[in-house]
């Protein structure tokens, strides 16, 4: 029995016991925190995914920074004296952890803020774009469109520009050539407009009534000689966030689906070609 407690009372089969103690409890807490929000939906769905990541990434933070404490007390004579006159922040500053401070800070104001969501898709500094896979205490991971994860450190994090925050206006432009009637171009875009209406209802963004807040229709000729090359018009529909990407590219579609069937000429570059051999001469082409 002697002989046991000695074992068990080693320096190392401590370190190890409360190692494998920590790694059970953190799964255990991350793992009833899964379950809780999974039964439960009273706030939002990308909520939950995102307090779930903080908590998971709380707990490892903590687990790991109490696992290292209790490892130097193991071989550094009188820790608690130590740990009690330094203080807290001067062992944290004295680690050099003066950026992981800033990260940590910053990623609680991410949070709190509501700034993004698990599931958002955002860009980051007008540099980085991505879906926000995991928001962490000290950084953020972004799955970029080519399935590679981008890491962020939270406190290197500037700007956000947020696509997901519940709604989206879909900003769609149309460059027409000067020859086509404006008229007739006119009433062939309201034509896309109402079937955009009729088949994506479900993507339009609505009121607490149900009625739809700003239907796709016709902003206005928003240029005259857009690029030099013809007529600019725009459509603009108030959708749902979590339609706007597949709002945009249907959108695009029947556009051009309606003004091919209509036969309507698209705008396209021009230029002056003059020939060399004979002066006076020039020729116009299309490109």
């Amino acid at each position: 029995m002697e002989q046991f407690l000695q074992i068990v009372n080693h320096p190392i089969i401590k370190i190890v016991i409360v190692g494998l103690i920590l790694i059970i409890v953190t799964r255990i807490i991350n793992k009833l925190v899964h379950n809780f929000f999974k039964k439960t939906d009273f706030i939002e769905e990308r909520k939950e995914k995102t307090i779930e990541s903080l908590i998971r990434s709380l707990t490892r933070y903590v687990a790991t920074i109490g696992f290292l404490l209790y490892i130097l007390s193991q071989f550094v004579e009188d820790f608690g004296r130590i740990l009690a006159g330094a203080g807290i922040a001067g062992i944290v500053i004295g680690f050099g952890a003066q950026s992981l401070i800033r990260d940590i800070l910053a990623g609680i104001f991410l949070i709190y803020e509501k700034q993004l969501h698990q599931g958002d898709f955002v860009t980051i500094n007008n540099t980085f774009n991505g879906t926000v896979e995991e928001i962490g205490l000290r950084s953020l991971k972004l799955r970029e469109w080519s399935g590679k994860v981008l890491t962020i450190s939270n406190g290197e994090i500037k700007q956000i520009q947020n696509y997901n925050i519940e709604q989206m206006r879909v900003i769609e432009r149309a460059v027409v050539s000067f020859r086509e009637n404006p008229d007739e171009v006119w009433n062939v875009l309201e034509e896309a407009c109402n079937s955009l209406n009729e088949k994506f209802a479900y993507c339009l963004k609505r009121d607490d009534s149900g009625a739809m807040i700003e239907p796709f229709q016709i902003y206005g000729i928003t240029s005259l000689n857009a690029g030099f090359r013809g007529y600019e018009y725009t459509i603009i529909g108030l959708v749902d966030d979590r339609y706007y990407w597949e709002a945009s590219k249907q959108a695009r579609k029947m556009i051009a689906q309606t003004l091919y069937d209509h036969q309507i000429e698209l705008a396209e570059e021009r230029f002056l070609m003059i020939s060399s051999q004979k002066k006076g001469h020039s020729s116009e082409s299309g490109i």
